[in-house]
């Protein structure tokens, strides 16, 4: 049950819609680590609405970037297939640990806002680091199938992944991202984000139908978010490369501390 009518709040859902696939379109990052914290501090969405709601919304933005990236050949399937394999047992996890222990709305509410605030804070440090560990990377490949693929770590980033999304629905982007670069360092940076963001498709599609049967979506809510975030991504994709990266990297970060700090409010 929303906290708010739809009826009341559906120019600022669709205004933040566009806000978020706007960025999303421009720097691949935001449609978990942003949209949550808005519809949770903005909008007054319960975190377990919000959480259900924003992991569905982030698998169909996911998606809509995949094929491109397939397209462009930015893809290592193997590590798409090990990441994946370690991804969905441990949402599947997560999923059955909430179920299981039924924590009470209070609980779980506290539980998610505290889980968001550090993960908002370790992705917003994820971005702004992330040109430092990527500079100098020596003999970088353009073939993302010339690298052998590290399966165990490579599994295990998965299973991490899948835990925290579960659970925040954010973290497949900036996080896996910088851990992915530093697995694979010879890898071109656009095959490391299409990979990413490939493998974030299944992850995202498997934690919301789960939360989707405990009855932790509103797709209602879900279509006015799609409605205001599909002309974003479109406007923000043909933006891309026009800002200097610095400044996109910096202002992103920037948001996400700011998105900590009011969910830390809220605590």
């Amino acid at each position: 049950m929303l906290d708010t009518s739809l009826m009341d709040v559906w120019p600022l859902v669709i205004s933040g819609g566009f806000v978020v696939g706007f960025l999303v379109g421009m720097t691949g990052v935001g449609a978990g680590s942003l949209m949550t914290p808005f519809l949770i501090t903005q909008v007054g969405i319960a975190p377990t609405i919000a959480v259900g709601t924003d992991l569905l919304f982030a698998s169909i933005t996911k998606a809509s970037a995949a094929l491109p990236h397939h397209n462009f050949g930015n893809v290592n399937w193997r590590m798409v297939g090990w990441l994946a394999a370690g991804s969905v047992p441990g949402s599947v996890a997560m999923l059955a640990l909430l179920h299981y222990f039924s924590f009470d709305t209070d609980a779980m509410a506290a539980l998610i806002k505290t889980a968001l605030v550090a993960v908002l804070v370790i992705s917003s440090l994820a971005i702004v680091l992330y040109p430092y560990i990527t500079r100098g990377r020596p003999g970088l490949t353009n073939d993302p199938d010339s690298v052998p693929v590290r399966e165990v770590p490579t599994l295990l980033l998965g299973l991490v992944l899948g835990s925290i999304v579960t659970l925040t629905s954010v973290g497949a982007g900036a996080i896996g991202v910088v851990v992915l670069t530093l697995l694979y360092p010879t890898l071109m940076t656009r095959r490391l984000i299409g990979t990413d963001i490939v493998h974030a498709v299944p992850l995202t599609l498997v934690s919301g139908l789960g939360h989707l049967s405990m009855g932790n979506t509103n797709l209602p809510l879900l279509g006015i978010l799609l409605a205001g975030s599909i002309p974003g991504i479109a406007l923000g994709s043909r933006l891309t490369g026009k800002l200097p990266d610095r400044v996109l990297r910096i202002a992103l970060a920037a948001i996400l501390c700011f998105a900590a700090w009011q969910l830390s409010k809220k605590i």
